[in-house]
C-alpha cells in the first residue's frame, strides 16, 4: 500500500510539471439498484457509486466508491484507489480495495486485511476481451478472478455484451475455495441507462440490476 501511495504522489508531481493542457480530469457517478461485482451482491441495497480520476498520457490514477442507500447495507460501503496504465488494447491496473466501515484507513497490515491489493491485466481482441486479476496483498488465499467478455454490437441505440468469469477462494461458496464459474452476465446499455442479468452458478442465484450513469 505504501508503494501505491508513493506511485500516486510521483504521478501527481509529474502531472503538475506536464501542464494542465495535457492532463485530463474525470468525474462521474452511477446509481445502481444493487451493487453486484463478480457475481456477488454487496449490501443487498441500491447504491450510489462516485468516481474521480486524473489521466496524463497512458497513466490514470483515481478513486472509486460504492455507498449503500440503506442503513442495512452500510457495512459493505467501499472506497478504492487505483493506478492504471494503458497502451492500445492492453491495460495494467493496481487497485486498493478498502471497506471503511469501522476500519482505520492507515492500517496497512496484511494481518488485519483492511486493504486488499489486486493486480490485474486486460486485453481486447476486436469484439472480445480478457481480464485476469490476482490479490497479492491482504488476502491470505491470494484469490484470482478471470473473465472473458464479448461485445455483441449495437442495434437501434442499444449496445449488448456478454461475459463469463471464474474465481476461487473469496469469490466462491464451496468448501476449499476451488475455482468455479461465479458470473455469467448479459448487459444492455442505451445512453446513460444499463440493465444487467447476472447469474452466479456457484452460489445458485441470479440478479437483474439497473444502473444510471451521470
Amino acid at each position: 500500500m505504501k508503494h501505491l501511495i508513493k506511485m500516486a504522489l510521483m504521478i501527481l508531481t509529474w502531472t503538475g510539471f506536464a501542464g494542465v493542457s495535457s492532463a485530463q480530469p474525470g468525474l462521474g457517478a452511477d446509481i445502481v439498484s444493487r451493487y453486484v461485482w463478480r457475481g456477488t451482491d454487496f449490501g443487498n441495497s441500491a447504491s450510489v457509486q462516485p468516481s474521480l480520476s486524473h489521466t496524463i498520457g497512458p497513466v490514470e490514477i483515481g478513486a472509486w466508491g460504492s455507498y449503500a442507500l440503506t442503513a442495512a447495507g452500510a457495512g459493505f460501503n467501499e472506497n478504492d484507489l487505483f493506478i492504471a496504465w494503458s497502451a492500445g488494447p492492453i491495460s495494467l491496473t493496481v487497485t486498493d480495495y478498502f471497506y471503511p466501515e469501522g476500519f482505520d484507513i492507515f492500517n496497512y497490515s496484511d494481518k488485519d486485511a483492511v486493504h486488499i491489493l489486486e493486480g490485474s491485466a486486460s486485453v481486447s481482441f476486436g469484439s472480445a476481451s480478457v481480464l485476469g486479476a490476482f490479490n497479492f496483498s491482504g488476502d491470505p488465499d491470494h484469490s484470482f478472478y478471470a473473465e472473458l467478455g464479448w461485445d455483441l454490437g449495437e442495434k437501434e441505440g442499444v449496445a449488448m455484451s456478454i461475459a463469463a468469469g471464474i474465481g476461487n477462494h473469496v469469490y466462491v461458496k464451496r468448501t476449499g475455495g476451488d475455482p468455479a464459474l461465479v458470473s455469467v452476465s448479459v448487459t444492455a446499455c442505451k445512453g446513460p441507462l444499463s440493465v444487467s442479468w447476472i447469474l452466479n452458478p456457484d452460489a445458485k442465484t441470479d440478479f437483474l440490476v439497473f444502473g444510471y450513469h451521470f
